[in-house]
């Protein structure tokens, strides 16, 4: 359980430092950064948001049930949770094809024709964008792998109210990307919108 907690400091620190640099580029560049919040569909994050609180809920169920030696009930969470983070996954993955047809993945064929004078700090928002939830993405990736090595390990009835600490390990590593993204959401979704 240390190690766990040790994992989960080191990664606050990692992504303190891109929350850092966002947070330095948006006091430089307030217009920029403003501009390009009309880019950002905050239905489809909001409705991630809704979806990640969704899987946790079921992860702290799962635990309970691995706790108390309920193997059906601990398959059906982690099963229940494993969905939300595809359904998590698509949705992100729907947002990027998007943002790759309006050309504003930064690079070469970055276009932002709403705000010409703010097309290098607009790539820069859009870069740090990418990096942010790409590496949340991964992590989502990562968590998904980690509660298919639980659902096979439940399925042979390896965990019981005598033994269930890979559960709750791996559920600490799920809150933590949950919790990595409420912070993702108002700061790359909300902040800047117009109505």
């Amino acid at each position: 359980m240390l190690g766990m907690w040790t994992f989960l400091i080191t990664e606050v620190l990692f992504f303190g430092g891109m929350f850092g640099a966002y947070a330095v580029y948006r006091n430089m560049y307030p217009g920029a950064f403003a501009s390009t919040s009309r880019y950002m569909d905050v239905v489809l994050g909001g409705t991630n948001t809704a979806v990640l609180i969704c899987s946790s809920l079921t992860m702290v169920l799962a635990v309970r049930a691995a706790q108390l030696s309920k193997r059906k009930d601990l398959i059906l969470f982690l099963i229940l949770t494993m969905i939300f983070g595809s359904a998590f996954l698509g949705v992100k993955a729907f947002e990027y094809h998007s943002k790759w047809v309006e050309h504003l993945v930064p690079g070469f064929g970055f276009q932002y024709e709403h705000a010409p004078e703010y097309l290098h700090p607009a790539q820069l928002l859009f870069f740090l964008y990418f990096c942010m939830t790409g590496m949340h993405a991964i992590h989502m990736i990562v968590g998904l792998g980690l509660l298919t090595y639980l659902l096979v390990q439940a399925v042979r009835n390896q965990y019981n109210e005598y033994y269930f600490a890979p559960v709750e390990m791996i559920g600490l590593y799920w809150h933590f990307v949950d919790v990595v993204w409420i912070f993702l959401f108002p700061l790359l979704y909300l902040i800047g919108q117009r109505h």
